[in-house]
């Protein structure tokens, strides 16, 4: 007899966000993983009819593959909790805490935690002129995963050119240079310290195409730093309120040793796509992808 607590499981994929391809190739991997598991497995596409969709599978627990918008900001989780089904991740609260970059700085710095100057402002101010001194890094204060970021340089001699469907309120933030780090949060363990090496800006392409970027697995930086990031992570996964994985990005300027390492963000549904850092940490820390995707499922609860 198995002791796992679920069987009948629905993978929530795809969906209508910025990040809908994203989500899609990270659902497939994971149903793909959970029927090797021994899971009787049903992915469905997030859309207009999923309340329909979820009462017809009648599944014990949901693993949430949805990125961006809706699938991530708590609103996904508030029809999982009103339809009393486990799920993966994060609940409700913490999924609206972490995708509101404001909020999200603002409990950092409750946490003692330390972020980038940032300020929230009008896109046609951001079009006018400069809302800070250069460089800084223009981006929508609820996406994800580089959605919709731009980076105006020290020689921009105008304001960022940002695309028409940017979102009316943006966050401009100061440029961190140096080095991306992260670290993911499983089970109360942050797991370990990825350097995340581009040849340029660390965009979506970059974090999803093949070949985007390399990562190195511990990163090979200074014992001091390599702590802080655990700890960071942890108190960062805390006071979010996260539950289940999480993901906690970094910039580090190795100029200014400890002073110099600065969050970014929290990711509360880290992407399980092939070259994603979490499945990637996971690995490294003797965790197969498998392991972690059935730790994922079994530790689904309702409510989160």
């Amino acid at each position: 007899m198995s002791s796992r607590a679920f069987h009948r499981i629905a993978v929530l994929m795809g969906g209508p966000s910025a990040e809908r391809e994203v989500s899609l190739v990270s659902g497939a991997d994971v149903a793909a993983a959970l029927r090797d598991q021994g899971y009787e497995v049903t992915e469905l596409d997030a859309g207009p009819g999923l309340v329909a969709d979820l009462q017809a599978c009648k599944p014990d627990a949901v693993f949430n593959a949805l990125h961006g918008r809706w699938g991530e900001d708590g609103c996904v989780q508030g029809i999982l909790e009103w339809l009393q089904i486990p799920y993966t991740h994060s609940g409700v609260q913490a999924s609206a805490n972490a995708m509101d970059k404001e909020r999200t700085k603002d409990l950092y710095r409750m946490a003692g935690l330390p972020v980038a100057q940032s300020l929230l402002v009008d896109k046609a101010e951001v079009l006018a002129g400069h809302p800070m001194q250069p460089p800084y890094v223009v981006k929508p204060y609820n996406e994800g995963s580089s959605v919709g970021v731009y980076l105006v340089n020290e020689v921009a001699n105008g304001p960022a050119q940002i695309s028409d469907d940017m979102p009316d309120l943006l966050m401009v933030e100061q440029f961190i240079p140096g080095r991306e780090l992260t670290t993911t949060v499983m089970a109360g363990r942050a797991l370990s310290v990825t350097d995340i090496l581009t040849d340029g800006w660390y965009d979506y392409d970059a974090k999803y195409k093949e070949g985007g970027s390399r990562h190195v697995c511990p990163a090979d930086i200074p014992q001091e730093i390599f702590d802080a990031c655990l700890d960071y992570a942890l108190r960062a996964h805390a006071v979010l309120g996260c539950r289940g994985v999480s993901r906690t990005d970094y910039r580090w300027d190795e100029s200014l040793g400890l002073a110099g390492l600065i969050l970014l963000e929290t990711n509360t549904q880290p992407g399980m796509t092939p070259t994603s850092l979490t499945p990637e940490q996971a690995e490294k820390c003797g965790i197969s992808f498998g392991e972690l995707v059935t730790w994922m499922v079994e530790d689904a609860t309702c409510p989160r």
